[in-house]
């Protein structure tokens, strides 16, 4: 999900923004695709830069409405015909690896489950130095959703049911809406300064 514009950070379309010396969407797609995935990335026509960014990495394409986070998934899932599960992802997640995916992955395997959402622990964010947006209890933790998802092509416009996975790690509390987020995840990401 490239779709937003990043109008809280103020730095032009977020998922542009340089961390660590590359953008804040490479940081999403290097994981995705070390992990084997095929990656479409759905962008909005408030994003033109990252839609050419994403054509010249070779990346498929899908130019959602720019409706809404979940409208603009289920848009692209439905004109792709998924039938499967997938991985939904934001884009300003920088601190998301492979092993974060594979963990994710084999949780909602193992589940039985049609549906994942990850949640972070506020205690992350504080000791990552951001905060977090929404929050709730998720099995007696207040945490916030992570933007990393899995999804089931199949069920898509009905309830599904969710297994909701807590990993208590600092780089999934990175996600990047302000410069005070942007300035944090330098600090942890690129510490020797090739921010």
């Amino acid at each position: 999900m490239a779709g937003g514009a990043g109008s809280r950070l103020g730095m032009g379309e977020k998922p542009l923004v340089r961390i660590c010396g590359k953008p804040l969407i490479s940081h999403v797609t290097d994981a995705f695709t070390r992990s084997g995935a095929e990656i479409t990335v759905i962008t909005s026509p408030r994003v033109p830069y990252t839609a050419n960014w994403c054509r010249a990495c070779g990346f498929s394409l899908f130019r959602g409405d720019g409706k809404g986070y979940v409208e603009d998934i289920l848009e692209c899932a439905a004109c792709l015909e998924l039938e499967e599960p997938f991985f939904t992802c934001v884009a300003d997640l920088p601190g998301i690896s492979v092993d974060f995916l594979e963990r994710v992955e084999e949780t909602y395997r193992t589940s039985g489950r049609t549906a994942c959402s990850v949640w972070v622990p506020s205690a992350a964010f504080d000791r990552a130095g951001t905060r977090p947006g929404y929050c709730m209890e998720v099995s007696g933790i207040r945490a916030s959703p992570s933007g990393l998802n899995i999804l089931h092509g199949a069920y898509l416009g009905q309830d599904q049911d969710e297994v909701q996975v807590i990993i208590d790690d600092e780089r999934l509390a990175l996600n990047i809406n302000t410069r005070e987020d942007l300035i944090a995840a330098e600090r942890f990401l690129c510490p020797h300064g090739d921010g």
